[in-house]
């Protein structure tokens, strides 16, 4: 057993504008997180991973970043951060920071410069390109809508943006933009961070013959297979490591859109020498269509349960994994994975935490989840504030793939603004967020969904959650044990043993609203101890029939 304690950590993702508002100007900041220092203690997390908080002008909120060393005004100051570590450090707590270098905003002073002329010296810290037959370079479209690559006059060049337009992507082919890169990730750590969670970073390498892409469904050209994992990614990462991370106790997990179980090998693989863990996102694309997430459907449970089960059992022993339902990039997980009907909201979210807690990885718990909180189901588009559900919204209706009813009801589902709704803290105006005018809806359902209403009481979700945790900290095999998928035929339950020495331990989670029969395996039939159920049944043994959303984990009696 490879003891690490980032494997043994739980992390809790905190988006600063939507946690905690000390200053009632309607936008979370840092004093708003040391506020609540104690409540993620209790809860029982290890580590914080800060969505970010530095300077920029908002355009995609905090990740376009114009200056790497100095915090947003509106979060607060660089004196508050340090004490945001310190007091975090004082409670046991790590801060993981979001580190954004696949691209900076459009204000950062290197672009700003880099746009001046041809001959600036830093052109080429960004990625320039003469037009085509009087179009852009080639046919990529943005990730967030439209092309991407943007006209830019002064030189009449085109620069390449993944995202928004105002988020050109830096040139990682140029060394000056690594060296500046890794001299401010070392200027961080030394501040004391503890780790970095990388935006994006499968990314940093492009084909630099930059071809055009396949058109399918949309209005263009799919960049992925020339963008993501791309041919210098890994020697980029490997340098990255040898000159800073290598040198401190640190954590890191990328974030890698289109990650292979080939390419996490790479990424984090035991003798990689690159990242500790990756975040994949096969499981978040289930439902997929031709418009991409822009879809109404349900996630398909088989699917779910092999793509989880490969990326189990194909790293064990190869990589570490990150295990997590929901981010700020996704809508919320008891929406999309549970059930949020009032019947069934409580329940499938302790299954979900079930799940979660009892797979082998590094879990990760977005805020709020760990109170059963669910999509906000906006009515208008005029409710929403993420740049993505706008600009696909306009470019995908006014295009004609689809109708604006139809698209309306694919961001109800789909949109990232279901995870950004303040956090909601207890039954009072705003929810306990703000004193002020919150800078997007709070959620109709406070009242009933909320920290205060959930501290005290024995059944609630909260209450589960620190259970739950309590019991991964508490079984080491529930952390390090092997993954042996149970049943893989069956149609509504995800059963799993974890094996570690002598210990064994079995998890069997009901994904559907329905009753389902379940034999348990020989070994636990009749001598075992139940650990965490979210019914209160009072043993596992031989036949059973799971009730809707049931979930436990039983340890085999040695």
């Amino acid at each position: 057993m490879d003891r690490v304690w980032w494997k043994e950590s739980i992390v809790y993702q905190i988006y600063p504008r939507s946690f905690m508002d000390s200053n009632g100007d309607g936008i979370g900041d840092i004093c708003g997180i040391i506020e609540r220092l104690d409540y993620l203690k209790d809860l029982g997390v290890d580590v914080l991973w800060i969505s970010p908080v530095l300077e920029s002008p908002g355009d995609d909120n905090g990740y376009d970043i114009s200056d790497y060393y100095k915090i947003l005004e509106e979060f607060g100051t660089m004196a508050e951060y340090e004490l945001l570590l310190k007091e975090a450090h004082a409670r046991g707590m790590k801060i993981l920071m979001d580190l954004v270098v696949n691209h900076t905003s459009d204000e950062h002073p290197w672009f700003m410069e880099s746009r001046k002329s041809k001959d600036n010296p830093y052109r080429d810290f960004y990625i320039w390109r003469s037009g085509k037959n009087g179009r852009e370079p080639n046919n990529w479209g943005a990730c967030f809508g439209g092309p991407a690559w943007e006209y830019d006059e002064e030189t009449s060049m085109y620069y390449l943006h993944n995202f928004s337009r105002k988020q050109p992507d830096l040139n990682w082919e140029n060394p000056k933009v690594r060296e500046a890169v890794f001299d401010m990730m070392t200027w961080w750590c030394e501040k004391g961070v503890d780790g970095f969670r990388m935006d994006v970073i499968s990314m940093i390498s492009k084909d630099q013959s930059f071809p055009d892409g396949i058109v399918s469904g949309g209005l263009y050209g799919d960049s992925s297979p020339y963008v993501v994992n791309g041919p210098r990614v890994h020697e980029f990462l490997q340098e990255m490591n040898r000159k800073v991370l290598s040198k401190y106790d640190i954590m890191t997990v990328g974030e890698t859109a289109g990650v292979t179980i080939e390419e996490a090998g790479k990424y984090a693989g035991n003798d990689s020498h690159e990242l500790n863990m990756v975040f994949q996102f096969e499981h978040t694309g289930i439902g997929d269509g031709k418009l991409g997430k822009w879809t109404t459907e349900r996630f398909d449970f088989m699917e779910l349960k092999e793509i989880l089960s490969k990326w189990q059992t194909k790293l064990q022993g190869k990589a570490w994994n990150s295990v997590y339902w929901g981010n700020h990039d996704q809508p919320r997980s008891v929406s999309r994975f549970g059930n949020d009907s009032p019947k069934y909201r409580e329940i499938s979210a302790k299954m979900l935490a079930t799940c979660l807690l009892s797979l082998q990885g590094t879990p990760y718990i977005y805020q709020g989840e760990e109170l059963g909180m669910t999509n906000i189901y906006f009515d208008s588009l005029s409710s929403y504030r993420d740049i993505e559900s706008i600009q696909c919204y306009r470019e995908l209706t006014e295009a004609g793939l689809i109708s604006e009813e139809e698209m309306l009801e694919c961001l109800k589902l789909r949109s990232r603004d279901n995870a950004r709704t303040p956090m909601q803290w207890d039954g009072s105006a705003n929810a306990g967020f703000t004193s002020g005018t919150p800078w997007i809806e709070v959620n109709r359902n406070y009242p009933e969904i909320n920290a205060a209403s959930q501290a005290d009481n024995s059944r609630s979700v909260l209450s589960y959650y620190k259970k739950m945790i309590q019991v991964r900290k508490s079984e080491l095999g529930l952390v390090y044990g092997d993954f042996i998928l149970q049943e893989p035929e069956h149609a509504q339950i995800f059963a799993y043993k974890r094996v570690c020495g002598a210990d064994c331990y079995l998890i069997a989670c009901n994904f559907t609203d329905q009753e389902a029969v379940f034999v348990m395996p020989k070994e636990f039939s009749e001598n075992n101890t139940c650990l965490i159920s979210n019914y209160d049944r009072g043993n596992y043994n031989g036949e059973i029939c799971l009730s809707p959303y049931e979930a436990f984990v039983v340890k085999a009696d040695k």
